[in-house]
This record gives C-alpha cells, sequence and structure tokens, in this order.
C-alpha cells in the first residue's frame, strides 16, 4: 500500500462572510463556481484544487490564512485585470528571482477579508 501524499485536492479559505467572498473569488479571480452546499460554505475550482470559502468553524481566523499563489501567463496584465475586477491591490509584478532557467516574477492581491492572494509567472 502506497503511504505517501500526492497532490492538493483542496484548500481551505477562512472568510468573514462566504456571500460577499464569493464574488471576489469568482469574478475578480476567475475561478470555476462549483457549489454552496450552506450559506456559510463555497466551493471553487482553481484547475484541479478545489477552493472552500467557509466563515470560521472552530479553525482558522478571517484574513489570516496561509497565502494562495496562482500561476499565470502574463502577469503584468493578469494583475491589472483582477485589480480591475475589485481586487485590493498589494504589491505590483516584481521579479522574485532569477532561476538558471527563468525567472520568477510574483505579485499579491488582497480579498475583501485581506487574505494575501499571490501570483505567480515563471518567465522563460
Amino acid at each position: 500500500m502506497e503511504t505517501k501524499l500526492s497532490e492538493i485536492g483542496q484548500i481551505a479559505m477562512t472568510v468573514g462572510d462566504v456571500g460577499k467572498a464569493l464574488p471576489f473569488y469568482r469574478d475578480a479571480l476567475g475561478l470555476t463556481f462549483l457549489f454552496s452546499p450552506a450559506p456559510t460554505l463555497a466551493f471553487l475550482s482553481a484547475g484541479s484544487v478545489r477552493i472552500m470559502l467557509s466563515t470560521p468553524q472552530g479553525a482558522g481566523t478571517v484574513g489570516s490564512n496561509a497565502i494562495l499563489y496562482f500561476k499565470v501567463v502574463d502577469i503584468d496584465a493578469v494583475y491589472e485585470a483582477i485589480v480591475s475586477r475589485g481586487a485590493t491591490a498589494e504589491r505590483e509584478p516584481e521579479l522574485a528571482a532569477r532561476m538558471p532557467d527563468h525567472e520568477l516574477w510574483i505579485a499579491f492581491v488582497r480579498d475583501p477579508d485581506g487574505n494575501l492572494v499571490g501570483l505567480m509567472e515563471e518567465k522563460r
């Protein structure tokens, strides 16, 4: 029996109000809405990873989550588009590291609760 972990299937983000956070993740970030079984829960798709929006339920603090980093192509255009759709600008795209075969660029926005959302592009 294989006992090691594989890929991440779902990440939970603690938000203050799912109804207010959902438009940010669905409309500003452009994630695909999957379902909402209750007013305190909503699920979206980020490629093969599911994002769960949830109000605090025994764990997690609004605005103090781990940072989600989304891979993008043309980080400058994606950053501007997300900000124009309502995200709070945190840090404009900038070079984070030069690797042997690419440059790693990052940028950050914040959701309505102040959670950081990172954008990353490996420019070759």
